[in-house]
This record gives structure tokens, sequence and C-alpha cells, in this order.
């Protein structure tokens, strides 16, 4: 890989090779020193033009994990925010040394110009761009369903499987990401979300749209994956009547999470809307596995870095 952009880029042996690092990659967490010298000497710049409290420190753990320095660079109060441009940015952060370079931007596309401009040589790592796409999180949700649903396969993808989505898709770059690359494993993925909140060509994606939530519950899935409804994207609102009708219809309810088969996980990508997507006992019940997403993202973007950086690795992580 030469940048890691969006779950297209990918096919089935690069994504379950990645999974695979990963895993490794905690396996490592158990020792005593839990930091590898493997990209000791390099240095990760954090470029995050939108805020992200999960995603930003679990790229920096990761990298930390990983040895290398770290340079977390934020647009706010930087010369972005006085008009420099994205391009003599890039110029600036390759000058510096950057050797990868992290970026999360609320602009679709943004991850993609900076590692195909010309601008910069070093590999470009999408935290996420717009609603476009999420890919990391989209790993680490994998990486999560593999070690819940596949115990003791580690090599292999998530064939049979049955994912059901829900919540705001319109805005999700998680949920694009997901249905790329969940169903590039194997998986059955099903979204469901009120119809204002559906993009417009999601039928021509790899997955199922429906509108009724208890319909989709009703078929067993695996795994439930609530989105976060994000109200700063809504501008000029109307994309459902009140937030108590949604809650009641595409919420995740103590009732709804009852009647779920006992193997069946519940995931959410963060930060959570408590009592409105999701019931707070259900996010802190036994089957919900978020805390644990946030944990699998760390051994996830440690492999990103690896395979991305690691061309003389000092240390065999596998």
């Amino acid at each position: 890989m030469r940048h890691f952009i969006s779950i297209a880029d990918l096919d089935r042996s690069q994504a379950i090779e990645v999974l695979a690092t990963a895993e490794h990659m905690a396996e490592t967490q158990s020792r005593s020193i839990r930091k590898l010298p493997t990209l000791l000497g390099s240095t990760v710049v954090n470029l995050f033009f939108e805020d992200s409290t999960r995603t930003r420190i679990s790229f920096e753990a990761a990298a930390k994990r990983l040895s290398a320095d770290v340079i977390n660079f934020s647009a706010k109060g930087s010369s972005l925010s006085k008009g420099e441009s994205l391009k003599d940015t890039a110029l600036t952060l390759q000058a510096m040394g950057a050797d990868a370079v992290v970026v999360r931007s609320a602009s679709s596309g943004a991850a993609h110009q900076l590692a195909h401009a010309g601008w910069i040589d070093q590999p470009i790592i999408n935290a996420g761009d717009g609603a476009h796409e999420h890919p990391t999180q989209a790993m680490l949700d994998a990486f999560t369903l593999r070690r819940h649903l596949r115990s003791g396969d580690h090599h292999g993808g998530l064939d049979g499987l049955h994912v059901v989505i829900v919540g705001d898709v319109l805005h999700s770059r998680v949920a694009r990401s997901n249905v790329l690359l969940l169903t590039l494993l194997g998986a059955r993925v099903t979204l469901v979300a009120p119809p204002a909140l559906v993009p417009v060509g999601a039928r021509a994606w790899p997955c199922e749209v429906i509108y009724d939530l208890d319909e989709a519950l009703a078929a067993g899935p695996d795994a439930v994956m609530m989105l976060r409804v994000q109200r700063e994207r809504m501008v000029g609102g109307g994309f459902f009547p009140t937030e108590g009708e949604y809650a009641r219809r595409y919420g995740l309810s103590t009732q709804r999470a009852a009647r779920l088969p006992g193997h069946t996980i519940v995931m959410h990508p963060g930060p959570m809307n408590r009592g409105f997507e999701i019931a707070g006992d259900v996010a802190d019940s036994e089957r919900s596995v978020i805390v644990e997403q946030v944990a699998s993202g760390v051994f996830v973007r440690m492999s990103v870095l690896y395979h991305l950086l690691a061309t003389d690795v000092r240390e065999d992580a596998r």
C-alpha cells in the first residue's frame, strides 16, 4: 500500500492482511513493555481540520506504540485559519520531515487530493473526509466483529455474517466505509434509516436498504451498529419529525435489544447520544462492544502505519 484513503482501494486479501497484522499488534500489548521499535526515527503528523478526540488520540497512541514521533497539527490557530492553502501546508509538512500524514477534513476528497496532487511524497492516511469515508473506523469495526463472531479464526473474512447498520446514513462516512469493507469480507449488510437519511444512490450500494428497524432486527442479525445522528450537519432540519419520534422508530431501546439473539453484539462508532439513538443500559450491557472498539482502533491503526512505513522492520511484530 502507498496510501490508505478508501476501502475501495483494497482487495480482500489486503484487507485481511491488515486485520491479521492488527491481531499481532494486539498480542504485543500483553507484554510488560508494550512499545515496539518498528518506527523509531519516523515522524507521523496528525493533520486535523475537524475536531476529534477518539480518532486523533487513537492515531497518536498507535504511532507512539510503534516508537514514532508524533506532531499534532490543528487547523484552528494555525496558518490554515489565516488562509494558507492545503498545498502550502503540505509542502511545509514535507519540509519538516514528516514520514506520514494522517488527515481529517470536513471536505470529501481532501485526503485523496493530498495524496495524488503531487505536493507531498509521504503516505497519506484518511482519518475521515466529509461524508465520504472513514476507512480505519471500518477496519476497527471489522476487527472487533472477527474477534467476537469468528473467535479463533484470524486468517479469514466475515463470510456469512449479517450486520445491520442503523441511523444517519446520509451524513455517515462510517456507514459508507463499513458497507464497502464488510461486503468485501463476505458479510451481508442491511442499512436502516428514515427515508430522508438515506443517500441518493444508496440502493446501488452492495447492501439492502429498509426503513423499518423492527423488521431488520427480526431477521436475527449477528451485529447491530448504531450511528450517531449528526445534528451539526443537518442544515435546515426536516430529516425526521421530532427527536422523540426518531428514538421511537430508530433507537435501539432496551426492549428491542432484549429481542436480539443471545450472540448478537451491539456497536457504535461514538460519540453516542444516549437515550436518543441508543439506550444507556444497552450501551453498557454485556452485548455491547463499544468500549472494545476504541481499543481495536489502536491496533488497527498500528497495523496501517506498519504496512505504510515499516520498510526496514527492526522487530518482527508478527
